[in-house]
């Protein structure tokens, strides 16, 4: 007799909680920075491009959960269906890389963030002790506590990063019909003095690169299976990058009211936004600055949090899939609406918390970057963010290519046109940056 299924989790987080974690998870240190940069340089006229890349995540998202609903196999699964194993093993390759980076990334945001808001030592120490205490404070509640408690603190968080960036931003009294007049009327200024390169840098940044990924492995800890699903999914992914939307042009419109050295970088810019403010705004200045201290470090820690608990869902997908070589056909999880026998046999041969290679993902995403908080990889992170640049209009060549067949995700799953233009728009977009860069190197 087997034992029955845990009841599937209801009330409000339950629908909008996955898009939550990908917004929460998604803004890192070096996306509040690039706002307040670009807030800085170009005022909030470019705000419109904040709601655009949030526009292009949430249509690169929807096509990910799209293929997950109507064939149980997660986009990884699909990649080495159709791409072969030696796409994944790629993948794998730099997903190890990309790992290193951000999780030395993310210790070194916290720890800076931390000493902020209460400092023990030198900076430089201090970034070390902190650093080292979020990582395994992460660790052991995502260890102790698995998906639920994990979903729950990120609540939180998002919550603290939202209300006290929103705040501040209120707080500065901006101009409100610019603000408007930012969004809905699409300009650049300083166009050939450096203002198309940032306002690119703006929209590619928001809301994560590989962290959308972790969408599909979320939604499976939901228990969401058929395409019955796919309104919910599309209403908990307009929740959470409405919100990503909010906090990114929050980020613009106060780093439009004072001037940020453009030589900071990361969390390190963050605190030198948060010192400004103090000064500018009078009596409350060291209230903003602690708020907005508060809001930026939960933002940079829920980053933490989420990648330490998703990402080794995809060390876990990858290493399976290269074991067995990605040897199921297609045709065998292929899956409609009501075909909840083949999503549930999928699901089963799926990425598992409990697995030996997620704990020792998780474990070594939490201690080995500990090493980047001491030296620096200047150049190597150049590299990285260039492959990191690539990561989004390959998935959208992955998806339009997965989600363009019937034969690959049934009648009911396939591409709309809205959503072809939509992936080829992003695929342009991608290029045309590229290009741009590249052009603008030599």
């Amino acid at each position: 007799m087997t034992d029955p299924q845990p009841a599937r989790p209801s009330g409000p987080l339950a629908i909008i909680g996955p898009g939550l974690l990908v917004a929460a998870t998604g803004v890192g240190a070096g996306d509040l920075a690039t706002g307040a940069l670009t807030g800085s340089r170009l005022g909030v006229a470019v705000l419109w491009a904040v709601l655009l890349g949030a526009i292009i995540k949430f249509v690169l998202n929807e096509g990910l959960a799209r293929w997950q609903l109507a064939t149980g196999s997660t986009v990884l699964e699909g990649t080495a269906r159709h791409f072969g194993r030696a796409a994944i093993l790629t993948f794998l390759v730099y997903l190890f890389v990309w790992s290193f980076f951000v999780g030395s990334a993310l210790m070194s945001a916290c720890g800076i963030a931390a000493h902020a808001i209460l400092p023990l030592m030198h900076p430089s120490t201090d970034k070390i002790i902190y650093g080292v205490l979020h990582s395994i404070v992460a660790l052991g509640l995502v260890l102790a506590g698995g998906y639920r408690l994990f979903e729950k603190v990120m609540s939180v968080c998002i919550g603290v990063m939202f209300v006290t960036v929103l705040a501040t931003t209120i707080a500065i009294q901006p101009d409100w019909a610019a603000v408007a007049s930012g969004i809905f009327i699409p300009t650049i200024p300083q166009l050939d003095a450096g203002g198309l390169k940032w306002t690119i840098g703006l929209m590619g940044g928001v809301g994560g690169t590989v962290t959308v990924l972790c969408y599909g492995y979320w939604i499976r800890e939901d228990r969401r299976e058929g395409l019955g699903e796919l309104r919910t999914c599309r209403l908990d992914l307009l929740t959470g990058y409405v919100a990503t939307a909010i906090f990114g042009m929050g980020m613009v419109i106060l780093g439009s009211r004072i001037d940020v050295d453009s030589g900071a970088k990361g969390a390190t810019l963050i605190v030198q936004l948060a010192d400004q403010l103090e000064t500018s705004l009078g009596t409350i200045g060291p209230t903003a600055r602690i708020a907005f201290l508060i809001g930026a470090w939960g933002a940079v820690a829920s980053s933490m949090l989420g990648v330490w608990q998703s990402v080794p869902y995809l060390f876990v997908d990858c290493f399976r899939m290269v074991r067995t070589r990605a040897a199921t056909p297609a045709s065998s999880l292929m899956a409609s609406e009501n075909n909840d026998t083949l999503i549930q046999d999928a699901n089963a041969h799926g990425a598992d918390s409990s697995s030996p290679i997620y704990r020792y993902s998780l474990i070594s995403i939490a201690t080995i970057p500990t090493v980047g908080l001491f030296i620096s990889f200047s150049r190597i992170q150049l590299a990285y963010a260039v492959v990191g640049a690539a990561f989004m209009p390959i998935l959208a060549i992955a998806l339009l290519f997965l989600n363009g067949s019937r034969k690959r995700i049934g009648e009911a799953g396939l591409n709309s046109m809205l959503a072809t233009m939509s992936l080829v728009a992003v695929i342009a977009f991608f290029i045309w940056a590229g290009v741009y860069e590249i052009a603008d190197k030599f």
